[in-house]
């Protein structure tokens, strides 16, 4: 099925128990922007244009996009083609209207399409904020991908009031179930009026009490999931996902912000004399996710950003991934919480919070609870009251003044899958895509961030399937990003859906469209594919490509849970690494003059190995490794060598170490050749200093030879793949000729670069 992200398998029935990954987490493979490959695809709206609501129809083969002022259709299998479009704008007298309000005429006085659900076979249901008067409207849609048809009638619109936001900046979270939509929204123009509202259909409108901290306190809504408990239809439930300002929270401390999930039952229909068109089942409870410390001193993750529901066999027991940041302005960083239905139904099983007047703390109410019990709903699987209208009215009273649960929901595993901290991005929006692989199923997460990339995590078990550790496999640059901006759903993934092995992801100006795996990308040995552990890929006997399963044994060599060469690898096809000795080691020559600077570049494909460097004085001698001290330094892309030496001479190989297995990467060979020795300037472009008209040659000026000569001789002397190669000196004339210094976005600097971010001397 498809995945919806506004704003991404191991089986995760036993997820982790013990330790998630606690500080920043180096990835596998990095790919910038710009890196893109062929098989990608792009939209781009428009520089006036905010795409704000996306949905995937993978029965009429159509990505549809609610815009500002528009609605697109794009074809699945290629988006950067021509879609069909609707240009939906609010009436001038309504922009009109705003602009005189106070409102940016350019800015909020505008139609922003932010709900989009499908209807029925041939039509949508999208809202819009109208220019602060919310708007609704039927999108004829046609069945099939090859209809044309993508019309919506301007005449035939209705009121939007409850279902979509009046400004632009507000969230909004909605489902359509049946005939019925349940909204999580604001529903007055100041914004301060939030509710959680039931509209269209033929039951009657239900909402919130209005005005009731207890029950929603300036909540932002996230998401919204119908979840079955039983076989019974009239036991549904829907779930809403939200942050609000805590009640609970100690007086005096100022407001903190906490994670809920509320609950309401589907054939709710309010009360009879009291909550009269009001919910009678709504129950909340904070959602928890944070790392346990030492004397309960723990980290919490408070700011909820998004929720994926991922279903199982068993659709009344999804699972539930959600993405998390701090609030805190002094520790800064952003976790995955994974939850179960039975932990969710426990919670709201258990005691009520109760608080008996303004100066009492909040405590879990130990009087007795009224039947039916508040929060059940009216079926025959668990009383015999056909309607919330037949409930006592002491049950009613009771729900009115006990919305929160004492209790709150604690993650599997009572900590996060995943975090991150201490890195220049917050997560904002998550998808998971449940993979089979030759070792069993695993969970893959694609969590978008703000500053436009895509991380792609899967978690396998450490030692039982009961501990997990996650991989960061890749960190993908999806969009572009100039600055970071403190309110993410602005900028960077606002969407992700995936069917038929293709990621879909939404800025607010732009969608991109690329396959789930880049298995050519992890190299060209089995080793390397043993290594990445991707479930997606699996060695094929020559490549690196997608495993698809049910294939003959031989042609699907994979495993996800050890990633050990040595097993799936045959002796011919790790020969390499068991004798370095072979030519099929790639090798380089470098030079180096006596009293210079080498450098020793060797960077490995996965960014999770370690390098191990040894030497060896010719190709017949023992390897022994190399120590670093002052004048040896390691760098991110290599060896610094200082102060060359006729000793330092000969054979340099480097090794990636990486899970266990350690495989060599590149020999190079240092000749220092006294012969080069008089060629200052190949000193001067080694080392990165003066230029060659501060240096005379082998310490006298050669009589018949010109500057030019000398620095374009040394010039030629040095390799492609030396630093001075990288600097790229041109020598015209001695006098006039320097060393450029290097630009910043150059790969001579930066904290990889044996010269730091200053450049040479």
């Amino acid at each position: 099925g498809s995945v919806f992200w506004h704003s991404a398998s191991i089986t995760i029935t036993s997820h982790s128990s013990g330790e998630s990954c606690c500080c920043q987490s180096q990835r596998r493979t990095f790919l910038p922007h710009g890196g893109h490959p062929s098989e990608w695809q792009t939209h781009q709206h428009g520089p006036l244009s905010e795409l704000w609501a996306l949905l995937l129809d993978e029965e009429r083969g159509r990505l549809f996009v609610g815009a500002q002022n528009h609605l697109l259709s794009l074809a699945l299998d290629d988006i950067s083609q021509r879609g069909r479009k609707i240009y939906w704008p609010a009436p001038v007298e309504w922009r009109e209207e705003c602009n005189w309000a106070g409102k940016d005429i350019t800015a909020e006085c505008m139609n922003f399409v932010k709900i989009l659900h499908p209807y029925n076979r041939t039509h949508l249901y999208a809202c819009g904020t109208g220019a602060f008067h919310p708007v609704c409207a039927f999108i004829e849609a046609g069945q099939h991908a090859e209809e044309p048809v993508f019309k919506l009638d301007p005449h035939h619109t209705e009121d939007g009031k409850g279902k979509s936001p009046y400004d632009p900046r507000h969230t909004a979270a909605s489902v359509l179930v049946g005939e019925e939509l349940y909204s999580g929204v604001a529903t007055d123009l100041m914004g301060r009026d939030f509710t959680i509202f039931r509209s269209l259909g033929r039951r009657p409108s239900i909402r919130t009490e209005q005005h009731d901290s207890r029950w929603l306190n300036e909540p932002k809504f996230v998401a919204v999931f119908l979840v079955p408990e039983s076989e019974d239809p009239d036991d549904d439930k829907i779930y809403f996902f939200f942050r609000e300002t805590a009640v609970e929270r100690q007086q005096g401390l100022g407001k903190t912000s906490f994670a809920r999930i509320g609950q309401i039952c589907r054939n709710d229909m309010g009360g009879q004399r009291s909550l009269v068109n009001k919910w009678t089942t709504f129950l909340k409870a904070r959602l928890v996710c944070a790392v346990p410390g030492p004397d309960g001193a723990d980290t919490h993750f408070d700011e909820l950003r998004d929720v994926f529901l991922l279903q199982t066999r068993d659709k009344r027991n999804p699972l539930i991934y959600a993405i998390f940041s701090t609030s805190s302005s002094v520790f800064q960083g952003s976790a995955v919480c994974v939850y179960t239905m039975a932990d969710i139904r426990r919670a709201f099983l258990g005691p009520f919070a109760h608080k008996e007047g303004p100066n009492y703390q909040w405590v879990s109410y130990q009087g007795r609870v009224p039947y039916p019990r508040p929060g059940m709903c009216p079926s025959k699987t668990f009383g015999t009251f056909g309607s919330t209208k037949d409930f006592p009215d002491e049950v009613i009273q009771f729900a009115r003044h006990h919305p929160l649960m004492y209790n709150p929901v604690l993650p599997h595993g009572q900590r996060p899958l995943f975090l991150q901290a201490t890195v220049p991005y917050t997560f904002t929006r998550i998808a998971v895509d449940r993979v089979t692989a030759a070792d069993g199923h695993y969970d893959v997460l694609f969590i978008g961030t703000d500053v436009g990339t895509v991380l792609k995590v899967v978690s396998v078990p450490k030692e039982s399937w009961h501990r997990m550790e996650p991989l960061l496999l890749e960190e993908l640059q999806i969009f572009q990003v100039r600055i970071r901006v403190p309110h993410p759903t602005t900028w960077a993934c606002s969407a992700l859906l995936f069917p038929q092995h293709q990621l879909y992801a939404g800025s607010t100006t732009a969608l991109a469209q690329l396959p789930l795996h880049r298995c050519g990308a992890y190299g060209k040995a089995c080793a390397e594919c043993c290594l990445a552990r991707d479930p997606y890929c699996a060695w094929d006997g020559n490549n690196c490509t997608r495993y698809v399963p049910n294939t003959k044994r031989r042609f699907r060599r994979q495993d996800v849970r050890n990633g050990d060469p040595n097993v799936l690898c045959s002796e011919g096809e790790l020969e390499p690494s068991r004798n370095p000795r072979r030519d099929t080691v790639p090798q380089k020559q470098l030079y180096g003059v006596e009293g210079s600077t080498v450098f020793l570049e060797c960077i490995p494909k996965s960014l999770q190995a370690h390098i191990l460097w040894t030497y060896q004085r010719t190709l017949n001698d023992p390897q022994r490794e190399v120590q670093m001290d002052e004048r040896v330094v390691r760098t991110e892309r290599g060896v610094l060598l200082r102060s060359v030496q006729r000793s330092d001479a000969g054979l340099y190989l480097c090794h990636a170490t990486e899970h266990g297995f350690t495989q060599p990467l590149l020999r190079l060979s240092l000749d220092g050749d006294r012969r080069l020795a008089g060629h200052g300037c190949i000193t001067s472009m080694v080392t990165g200093r003066a230029g060659c008209r501060d240096r005379k040659v082998g310490g006298q000026r050669q009589q018949g030879q010109g500057w030019g000569t000398c620095c374009s001789q040394a010039q030629a002397a040095l390799p492609a793949h030396s630093r001075a190669g990288c600097l790229q000196g041109r020598a015209v004339s001695c006098s006039s000729w320097q060393l450029p210094v290097p630009s910043s976005s150059s790969p001579c600097l930066g904290p990889g670069s044996p010269w730091g971010q200053q450049g040479p001397g």
